[in-house]
């Protein structure tokens, strides 16, 4: 079973049509302008950069070997003699 992205994309963006993404891109290069796009998504790739190296983190931290725990030695009773 192949899925094309065509086929993942209605999942992505719920009942967005072409002319209605359209309407949002413009929208927001209304709001930002062209010189505010690219810091943006700078900023956006950052993150998601970000966001994936720590679950790669997570993952070798999850699967990084468990060590023994270290031996305690029993605490010493204080003398109450006093």
């Amino acid at each position: 079973m192949t899925y094309s992205i065509l086929n993942i994309m209605p999942l992505f963006f719920g009942n967005i049509k072409g002319t209605q993404l359209l309407i949002i891109v413009l929208v927001i290069l209304l709001l930002f302008g062209g010189k505010k796009i690219p810091e943006l998504m700078k900023g956006l790739g950052k993150g998601v950069h970000s966001f994936k190296q720590g679950l790669e983190e997570a993952k070798a931290e999850m699967n990084k070997p468990v060590d023994k725990p270290a031996e305690h030695s029993e605490p010493k009773a204080k003398d109450r003699s006093e």
